[in-house]
């Protein structure tokens, strides 16, 4: 399935100290209420899984294409061995509708209450309610809807192991198939 978002999960642990990993299994699952699907491999000790399920709640971000350095890093560093935001120099505050921690250099972030838990093979798959969304005014557009191309969000292969910047507007959903509805 691809291409994945490449977005960062982020909670805060049992002595209020935040966290965030890099996930590449992420999807939207309801429009009402609005919700989106996380998977975090359970098979391997992650401190972000562990922390989202103490808390019941957690932010989900989207780095840009420029920040992909910083996206991979958390994913590939563990939570229990370093500090990882501030490793990184990014800085967060307590999002507004969750206690949950909001990193401040990613432009778009989704706050989420934890809606639904399974266990699905090797993930713990995680269902949130998205309660919140916070976007810096540049990406959005004069009715406060978020312009895709100004997130410039990362896509991952999980195949190759590789990460890639999405193209142009090809067309317009829901309107392009109409004509062979004639």
């Amino acid at each position: 399935m691809y291409p994945a978002p490449a977005v960062v999960a982020s909670a805060y642990d049992e002595d209020g100290k935040a966290d965030a990993c890099t996930l590449a299994f992420a999807t939207m699952c309801s429009h009402h209420p609005p919700a989106v699907m996380i998977a975090i491999n359970s098979t391997l000790k992650r401190k972000t899984l562990k922390s989202i399920l103490h808390s019941g709640e957690f932010c989900l971000a989207f780095g840009s294409v420029e920040q992909v350095c910083e996206v991979d890093y958390l994913g590939i560093e563990s939570g229990y061995r370093q500090d990882k935001l501030s490793k990184i120099g990014f800085t967060h505050e307590k999002a507004q509708k969750v206690n949950a921690p909001l990193i401040n250099e990613f432009k778009l972030s989704l706050e989420c209450r934890v809606m639904h838990i399974a266990e699905v093979g090797s993930h713990t798959q995680i269902t949130g309610e998205i309660v919140n969304v916070q976007a810096e005014e540049d990406i959005l557009d004069e009715k406060g809807g978020i312009i895709f191309e100004k997130v410039n969000p990362i896509a991952y292969d999980d195949m190759t192991h590789s990460y890639f910047r999405l193209g142009e507007k090809i067309g317009d959903a829901f309107k392009m198939g109409l004509k062979f509805r004639k």
